[in-house]
């Protein structure tokens, strides 16, 4: 195991969870690439207990370059010196640590008991009865300082033989310190802010070997989340629970004693027959408390607003129709204001209406604007896109509210609000209850919010369905865009986006200018993609223009397998590239992938789309470094899980993002992933070209089932019944 031995010589940061950045003097390592660093400090990070200036330590882990910050040691696990040698063992028991022990006494300690003093005196306080003319108090003094020095370590000991591993161990004691073994032994699902429930329950049934009431109720808390999380509901039902709980843990209940224990402690909350976790109650209930203070605020009237519009369409060179004048119109005239329409309908300009008016009425200049207005949008890639067709910087709802990926915290919050008086928000079908209701905290009561999204694409991963939910109560403006633009008369992707939500194909088999329907066996459809790609690479098509979406990831037509067939076509093995396997996956430069998780840090989103960079087999840190949208960042071995290849893509994975050239294969063989929402969202992504891959009957059979529609949340009945 690589280690550096040596000094702690500074504290650089350190979080609330014992998360370190300090400096280390290293005089000893085993690991070649930390030769160059001996008899010097290297900066180093991980979690720590509390770090004593000036001792030494041996750290175990690996260096790491850090885009941002250089190079770094990355601890894994770390162990303190005993201090070793006559000098060195007198200097610790001087040294501030130990209370009660002058100079004479450590020389004669350590005469007496020898070079094991510390670990002797350690182990038995009646040792120090040896050292002549050492009172009682001091003895104590003595005894208690070295206790505390070493039992951190004695503790994550313990920890570990539970069955936490190094890592959460030390998080734990740094979050609750030498206590921590007491509420492990009271109640271990207490921890489950910090570690995940896997483990809690696995270390509980190690020391209890049993199902206790405690587990019980533990049990069925993480049985609601995994309900919440599967379905997308902010609420169930008993039945739906008490079914769950069998399944998730073969624990069978006869009554709702614990239901109403855990409803007592407010670990879950029973209204109306619903069951609800605190979070999602609490968040449905602010989120109708905030938008009824903000839809009641006084509306400032806007005097001869046809006459700036007027102006503004000479401007920009555009004539508006009657809805879009409307929605304008909509936006001065309501505190809250919901734009909804399909693919071609107009979205983007009339946001462009709305800004260069917004500027034009109050007489603002560009850099003034972004002070006022707020463009936001759910994932990195729609606000890109956001930015790119208005001409305004516009950032992800978690960048907005400086979210803290360590502690999990927003900066912009119910105490430090933003202070922008007009906020775009685009895509809002992708907003989540949790999110939308952290957005709403964060703004002021006074703020104009425009909510623009379309209903008929998928909700969002997380539980919700705010858009629809909005829309429901009829509280709010609403303009719906029916009218599509488009350049070409044989332009047909907008109007089979409609057919789709209205379940009412027509003619879906007619080729068009911008769309293909061919039609095959689901054996076939895998040769016909490849003859696809490789004659798009003809016509100077590449995998930057043409994107794969795939309903599902496994099977002979999954996601996994296209991707390697594709990966064959667009970026082929080369002696010259750099590549390396993972398993089944080989990664190769140049190859397209996809980041899985948000990264602020980074500056990387979930669904974010990049290149390989470059592959150093022979470095830890920079193992892969992929280029998004030139912001290099790279990715450990271990890091690889939040990447995958890009060829191909989930539907869920493609909201909030638009492509030149869609390419979707369609098979009985995507079963339950069949579903109007799914297709509907696949086919609103393609902007110059859609190409439909396989049977007729799955796309028939896709556009009319509904199943997915249906989510049950609470906002709609808070908000009509308003909440104060």
């Amino acid at each position: 195991m690589n280690y550096i031995k040596g000094k702690f010589r500074q504290t650089i940061y350190r979080s609330d969870s014992g998360y370190t950045v300090g400096l280390f003097r290293i005089t000893e390592t085993n690991d070649p690439e930390m030769e160059a660093f001996l008899k010097k400090s290297v900066t180093f990070t991980g979690y720590f207990t509390e770090l004593i200036l000036d001792e030494n330590y041996i750290l175990y882990g690996n260096l790491i370059f850090h885009d941002r910050y250089g190079y770094q040691y990355n601890v894994t696990s770390y162990e303190q010196i005993m201090p070793e040698g006559k000098d060195a063992i007198i200097e610790f028991l001087t040294s501030p640590l130990i209370k009660g022990c002058g100079e004479k006494t450590a020389i004669k300690i350590v005469e007496i008991l020898g070079d094991n003093a510390i670990e002797k005196i350690k182990e038995n306080i009646n040792n120090l009865d040896l050292i002549p003319k050492l009172t009682e108090s001091k003895k104590q003094s003595i005894y208690k300082s070295i206790l505390k020095y070493y039992e951190s370590n004695e503790t994550i000991i313990k920890l570990k033989e539970y069955g936490f591993s190094i890592k959460d161990s030390l998080k734990l004691v740094n979050t609750y310190g030498n206590g921590i073994i007491n509420i492990v032994k009271d109640n271990v699902y207490n921890l489950i802010d910090l570690i995940d429930f896997k483990t809690l329950d696995k270390i509980y049934l190690n020391m209890y070997k049993e199902t206790t009431d405690t587990r019980i109720e533990a049990c069925i808390v993480e049985t609601m989340k995994r309900i919440t999380f599967n379905t997308g509901d902010t609420f169930s039902y008993i039945e739906e629970i008490l079914r769950a709980l069998k399944q998730e843990f073969n624990i069978v209940l006869e009554h709702d004693d614990y239901f109403n224990v855990l409803s007592n402690e407010r670990k879950i909350i029973i209204k109306d027959n619903k069951y609800y976790l605190p979070e999602y109650y609490d968040s449905e209930i602010n989120i109708a408390k905030n938008l009824n203070i903000i839809n009641s605020n006084e509306i400032k009237q806007i005097n001869k607003l046809d006459d700036y519009i007027e102006k503004i369409e000479m401007e920009l060179e555009i004539k508006y129709n009657d809805e879009q004048i409307e929605a304008i119109k909509s936006v001065f005239n309501n505190n809250i204001s919901i734009i909804t329409g399909g693919p071609g309908t107009g979205k983007t300009t009339i946001i462009k209406g709305i800004l260069f008016l917004y500027q034009l009425i109050h007489k603002l200049d560009k850099n003034i604007m972004s002070t006022k207005v707020a463009l936001i949008a759910p994932t990195g890639r729609a606000s890109k896109r956001m930015s790119e067709t208005t001409g305004y910087l516009a950032s992800t709802i978690h960048r907005y509210l400086k979210w803290n990926k360590e502690n999990g915290y927003y900066g912009i919050n119910e105490f430090n609000k933003a202070d922008h008086e007009l906020v775009i928000i685009d895509e809002t079908s992708m907003i989540d209850t949790l999110l939308f209701d952290s957005l709403l905290k964060g703004l002021q009561r006074n703020v104009k919010l425009i909510l623009v999204g379309d209903e008929n694409q998928l909700p969002s991963v997380s539980p919700g369905l705010i858009l629809n939910d909005l829309i429901s109560t009829e509280k709010f403006a609403h303009i719906k865009l029916n009218n599509i633009y488009r350049q070409s008369s044989n332009s047909y992707i907008p109007y089979l986006a409609k057919e789709i939500k209205n379940r009412e194909l027509n003619n879906f088999l007619d080729k068009k200018d911008d769309y293909n329907f061919i039609e095959c066996n689901t054996r076939d459809i895998k040769n016909i993609l490849e003859d696809i790609a490789k004659k798009s690479l003809n016509k100077n098509l590449n995998e930057d223009n043409i994107q794969v979406l795939v309903p599902m990831y496994k099977g002979e037509i999954g996601i996994d397998n296209i991707n390697i067939n594709l990966q064959n076509i667009f970026n082929p093995y080369d002696s010259n590239k750099n590549e390396v396997s993972i398993g089944d996956v080989i990664y190769r430069v140049n190859d397209k992938v996809l980041n899985l998780v948000n990264d602020i840090d980074k500056g990387i989103y979930n669904g974010d789309i990049g290149y390989i960079y470059d592959i150093d087999i022979e470095s830890k840190s920079d193992f892969i470094r992929v280029n998004f949208d030139n912001n290099i960042v790279s990715f450990k071995r271990e890091n690889l899980n939040t990447i995958k290849h890009a060829y191909a893509i989930s539907i869920h994975k493609s909201q909030g993002s638009e492509f030149d050239h869609v390419i979707l294969p369609i098979s009985m063989t995507y079963n339950k992933m069949l579903y109007n929402k799914l297709i509907y969202t696949a086919v609103s992504r393609a902007k110059k070209s859609l190409t439909i891959i396989g049977s007729k009957e799955a796309f028939i059979r896709a556009t009319n089932n509904n199943y997915s529609i249906d989510r049950k949340t609470s906002l709609t009945d808070y908000l009509m019944n308003k909440i104060k």
